[in-house]
């Protein structure tokens, strides 16, 4: 999977439309190949970054879970610590 796409689920508050968004564009993106498509690819591929929203938008309404619903500070902040012991204490460029 595309490391830049986050889980959207079982999130509080719930997934915004951007994010949904965001993460088809990045899917699009992986599927394509493309960052940026050319203009005579604009069209299939803002369409598909389109059909996968709603498909998103669509899933994500349809599941279903008994589990509380996650916290996206203490989500993000696992995330930190799970990069820092990945790959450690190096220096930004």
């Amino acid at each position: 999977m595309c490391r830049n796409i986050k889980t959207l689920y079982n999130f509080e508050p719930e997934a915004t439309d951007d994010e949904v968004r965001a993460a088809a564009l990045q899917f699009v993106r992986k599927l394509s190949g493309f960052n940026t498509p050319s203009k005579a690819n604009a069209a299939a591929f803002d369409a598909a970054v389109d059909e996968v929203f709603h498909v998103g938008r669509r899933l994500l309404g349809a599941l279903e879970t008994n589990a509380p619903p996650r916290n996206r500070e203490t989500e993000a902040e696992k995330a930190k610590l799970r990069n820092a012991e990945r790959f450690g204490d190096r220096p930004l460029v």
